[in-house]
């Protein structure tokens, strides 16, 4: 159970995509804090949708999600707007795994610990995917690992890219009018979130935004985020809502203890 106090008024900054931070800003609320929505990342269907829509017609014996994001922009592409029955179901995390369950099928592999492609690999079950079909369902210009490890171990691996990812117009003076006195914890989702962050912020606030307590969801990121300059960094157990807001929990522990 989240405690009241737990995060004691601090301002937590959610970069997540508009449609996407509800329920991030509420469990934030819920501990205490005061959730500020600056989202760095806005989501927009492929350039020609429609062109997609033989691919995901074709039989796979994998279809792969790398996102929530994956499955809402595919699933009206599918034939009659359903997921196929005959494939099996990947999903890269818990939202994902959900998304799908909303859309008719749950999968059929989810990771239960970390939600990132190197936990998805350790499934026994991908180990040997000699003469099989796996269709990866992703946005524009995801990471390489998954699709290069997947045909490494013998599959035929296509990619459907059903969504861009784009920075959006967003003025930083508007939402955040002192970020020294307004935001004490960032949370970044992913290596573009964080980047996107810079990009948007840096030129506002300058050197401040390094200054600031950031949490993220995986080390790879962790490692880029110190690489870029950030100074306090910390990595949420897991991806899902309830981890990002105890890692900054533990943040504003340790700074009063």
């Amino acid at each position: 159970m989240i405690e009241a106090a737990g995060l004691a008024g601090r301002g937590v900054l959610v970069t997540r995509p508009a449609a996407q931070a509800d329920g991030l800003c509420d469990r934030i609320a819920a501990a205490g804090g005061r959730p500020i929505r600056l989202p760095v990342l806005a989501i927009a269907p492929a350039p020609d949708p429609t062109s997609l829509r033989p691919l995901l017609a074709e039989d796979w014996d994998l279809l792969v999600f790398v996102s929530r994001n994956a499955v809402e922009q595919a699933l009206p592409l599918f034939p009659d707007q359903r997921l196929p029955t005959a494939s099996r179901l990947v999903a890269v995390g818990q939202a994902t795994a959900q998304a799908l369950v909303a859309a008719g099928r749950a999968p059929d592999l989810v990771p239960s610990e970390r939600y990132d492609s190197e936990a998805l690999l350790a499934f026994p079950a991908l180990a040997d995917l000699r003469g099989q079909r796996v269709l990866i369902v992703r946005g524009d210009g995801g990471r390489a690992l998954l699709g290069e490890t997947l045909a490494a171990r013998g599959a035929e691996v296509v990619f459907a890219e059903v969504y861009r990812r784009i920075l959006p117009a967003i003025s930083v003076e508007r939402v955040v009018s002192d970020w020294r006195q307004d935001v004490a914890i960032a949370i970044a989702t992913s290596d573009e979130v964080l980047r996107n962050l810079i990009t948007l912020a840096r030129p506002v606030v300058g050197d401040d935004l390094f200054q600031t307590p950031l949490v993220v969801v995986a080390e790879r990121t962790r490692g880029l985020a110190l690489a870029l300059g950030f100074v306090h960094v910390a990595v949420a157990a897991r991806a899902d809502e309830a981890s990002l807001v105890a890692a900054c929990e533990a943040l504003v522990a340790a700074e009063t203890a």
